[in-house]
C-alpha cells in the first residue's frame, strides 16, 4: 500500500480542501497520514474517515507579524521532526505540502532525499496576503521578501498545485514553470451539498424569501455592506430575511450594525452552526450572498462556498471579482458592485422579484461549473499523485470542455 503524509497548518477538521484531499486519498487505498494542529482540547491522534490525524497544541492568535512568524517556524520544526520521524517506517511516497507558509515545504527536507516527491499546494499567494491584511506597498522589503521566499518553496517542490487559472497566471510571472503545476479547485462534495438533503429548521418559519451567508465573519467577506444593502433594500421585500452563519472577529460589529438598522427581526445572526447542518440551512435559503470585498488578494478569491451554493441549487449574488468572473458569467451569477452598496441592493431586490432569473441563473451556473466539479478535481488529484508514486494513470480523465475554463496539466 502506498503511503503519503499531508501537512497543513490549520485544524483538519475544518479545512475543506485538505479533507478533500486525503478521504480521496484514502478511498482510493493510500495509506493517509495528515498533520496538523490541535483544536482546543481535542486528541493528540485520531481517525477520521480512514485518515489518521497527528496534532500538534498551538493557538492560532494570529494577528501581528511577530505572531505569525513565531507560530509558523513552531509548526514548521514540529512538522520536520513528525514527517521524519513517520518517513522511517512508512516511506511516504509522496508528501502534500499546505501553504500558507510556503516554507513549509522544507519541513520535509530530508524525506525528500530519502525518495519522496513533494507537492506544495498553495493555498495562498502570499504576497498578496500581506498586501491585503496589514495595507502593505508591493514595493515593501516585506512583500518582496516573501515573493522570493515564495519562489524559492515553488522551486524546492517536485509539483505545485494552485486553486484557480488567474493565480496560476501570476506565478507562471513569477518563474513557475507551467508543466510543473496543475490547478485543483475549490470546488464542493457534490454528495454533501446536493439538493434535496434534509433541511435544519431555520429562522421562525415566517421567511418567503431568504439569503444567507455562511463561514467566517471578517470583514474582507463584506458582510457589513450585506447588512447595509439589505438595510436599503427590505422595504420592496416583504417577508425577506438574510441569515448569516458563522463566527469571527466581526461578530460583535454585525450585531451592533444590525440593532442600529434597526433590523433585528430580518437579520438573523445564526452564530456557528456545525458542518453537518449547513446543508440543511442550504436547502431552506432561496439565495446565496457572497459580498466580497476588493483588493490585491480578494480579486484572486474563489470562496469554497460558492461551489457550495452552485451545488445546493442555489442562486448567487456575489462580487465582481477577477478570479470568479474567469470562470462564470452574468448569466450564471448575479454580480455586484464591491463597492457599491446600491448596487448589491439592486441586485437583492432583482433575484427578490423575479423566480425564474433565479431558476435561469441556477441552470446556468450548473452548466459552467460542470468542468470543475469535485469529481473532475479529485480524478485530475488522484492521476497527479498516482504519476509522482510511480504508478500509471488508470482514472477516468476530465471533459474536453474543462480546457476552456481549468488548465489541464
Amino acid at each position: 500500500m502506498k503511503s503519503v503524509c499531508l501537512i497543513v497548518q490549520n485544524h483538519y477538521e475544518f479545512d475543506p480542501r485538505v479533507r478533500r484531499k486525503a478521504e480521496a486519498l484514502a478511498g482510493a487505498g493510500w495509506d493517509v497520514d495528515v498533520l496538523a494542529l490541535r483544536t482546543g482540547d481535542g486528541p493528540a491522534n485520531f481517525e477520521l474517515n480512514g485518515v489518521h490525524v497527528e496534532t500538534m497544541a498551538l493557538g492560532k492568535q494570529r494577528g501581528s507579524l511577530l505572531r505569525y512568524t513565531y507560530e509558523y517556524g513552531a509548526f514548521l520544526f514540529w512538522a520536520f521532526a513528525r514527517v521524519h520521524s513517520n518517513m522511517r517506517r512508512k516511506r511516504y511516497a509522496v508528501i502534500d505540502v499546505n501553504t500558507l507558509p510556503d516554507f513549509l515545504i522544507f519541513a520535509p527536507l530530508f524525506a525528500r532525499r530519502m525518495g519522496a516527491k513533494l507537492v506544495l499546494d498553495m493555498h495562498e499567494i502570499t504576497p498578496e496576503f500581506y498586501r491585503s491584511k496589514y495595507g502593505m506597498n508591493e514595493q515593501s522589503w516585506i512583500v518582496r521578501t516573501l515573493t522570493v521566499l515564495e519562489k524559492l518553496s515553488f522551486d524546492f517542490a517536485d509539483h505545485v498545485l494552485t486553486i484557480n487559472q488567474p493565480i496560476l497566471d501570476l506565478l507562471v510571472a513569477r518563474g513557475l514553470p507551467a508543466s510543473k503545476a496543475t490547478i485543483i479547485m475549490n470546488s464542493a462534495d457534490g454528495a454533501r451539498f446536493a439538493p434535496g438533503t434534509p433541511a435544519t429548521p431555520a429562522g421562525d418559519g415566517t421567511a418567503t424569501f431568504a439569503m444567507i451567508y455562511h463561514g467566517t465573519l471578517t470583514k474582507i467577506y463584506g458582510l457589513d455592506r450585506a447588512i447595509e444593502a439589505f438595510a436599503l433594500a427590505e422595504r420592496d421585500m416583504p417577508g425577506a430575511e438574510l441569515w448569516i452563519l458563522g463566527s469571527g472577529t466581526e461578530s460583535g460589529a454585525l450585531a451592533e450594525l444590525t440593532k442600529a438598522r434597526g433590523l433585528e427581526s430580518k437579520v438573523k445572526l445564526v452564530g456557528q452552526v456545525p458542518g453537518s447542518q449547513i446543508p440543511g440551512w442550504l436547502a431552506r435559503a432561496d439565495v446565496g450572498v457572497l459580498p466580497i470585498r476588493r483588493d490585491p488578494l480578494l480579486d484572486f478569491a474563489f470562496p469554497n462556498k460558492l461551489p457550495e451554493y452552485i451545488v445546493s441549487g442555489k442562486a448567487v449574488i456575489i462580487s465582481r471579482l477577477g478570479a470568479i468572473q474567469h470562470y462564470f458569467s452574468d448569466r450564471a451569477v448575479a454580480y455586484a458592485s464591491p463597492t457599491d452598496i446600491n448596487d448589491l441592493a439592486a441586485q437583492m431586490i432583482r433575484l427578490y422579484r423575479d423566480p425564474e432569473l433565479r431558476r435561469s441563473l441556477v441552470r446556468q451556473a450548473a452548466e459552467e461549473y460542470a468542468p470543475i466539479t469535485w469529481d473532475v478535481m479529485k480524478a485530475r488529484y488522484l492521476n497527479l499523485m498516482d504519476e509522482l508514486s510511480g504508478v500509471p494513470q488508470t482514472r477516468a480523465v476530465e471533459p474536453a470542455s474543462a480546457g476552456s475554463h481549468v488548465a489541464a496539466r
